[in-house]
């Protein structure tokens, strides 16, 4: 196969795939676009908004003043690991994947942690339906399983806000990987139309010697 074709051939492929590149990265940058506006939008909707800094501030001196009843307290370990983490975000309203995954885990999981039995549903739900009824387990139970179920479903409305905020970040990298290998491509389809133009009719591929021409 003449030189001249073969650099050709492959310039036309590099453009192709250039195009390729080029779609793929706007559909992407779009996808990005559209997740970040969603999830934005969504969580608007919710009007949540993170314990302002003066509250963040309060529970920090309550437990500074307790002492050691205040370590020994079911819920000082999830205030002692909780608020640095809601500290960013004081006073915020939560609008962002990220913020997201703070207010479940950081805050609601905390919260859930601190209740009896761990906040845990299914075993909450299962100590109010096994207590005598009328009795002041079956009573505490059934109002907590109430509070831990709507805590356990607004972690994982929230988890999945973040789960598909993260999905818009890997669009982004994606975008940002295609347009930078379309670039690339690009420059090397241009060295290749160069060469094209440079190389004698006659030359081979693969070959060092040039066949003659004939008349």
């Amino acid at each position: 196969m003449p030189r001249k074709v073969f650099d050709r051939l492959t310039s036309w492929v590099g453009v192709l795939l250039v195009v390729v590149l080029v779609v793929a990265g706007g559909l992407m940058t779009w996808g990005h676009s559209y997740v970040n506006s969603n999830v934005h939008n969504q969580l608007a909707m919710q009007q949540i908004s993170f314990p302002s800094a003066a509250e963040i501030n309060a529970v920090k001196a309550q437990y500074a003043k307790g002492g050691q009843k205040a370590v020994t307290d079911p819920e000082f370990p999830a205030a002692a690991t909780m608020l640095p983490a809601l500290e960013p975000y004081a006073g915020q309203q939560l609008l962002t994947g990220a913020g997201a995954q703070v207010y479940a885990d950081d805050f609601i999981a905390k919260h859930l942690y601190a209740m009896p039995l761990h906040g845990v549903y299914s075993a909450v739900s299962t100590a109010s339906r096994t207590a005598k009824p009328g009795s002041a387990a079956a009573t505490k139970f059934a109002a907590l399983e109430t509070t831990v179920f709507q805590g356990t479903t607004l972690r994982g409305l929230l988890l999945e806000a973040y789960g598909f905020s993260q999905m818009g970040v890997v669009m982004l990298w994606g975008a940002i990987a295609s347009f930078i290998g379309a670039f690339i491509l690009a420059l090397l389809v241009a060295l290749g139309f160069r060469h094209a133009a440079q190389v004698p009719e006659e030359q081979e591929i693969l070959t060092s010697h040039r066949v003659a021409a004939t008349a």
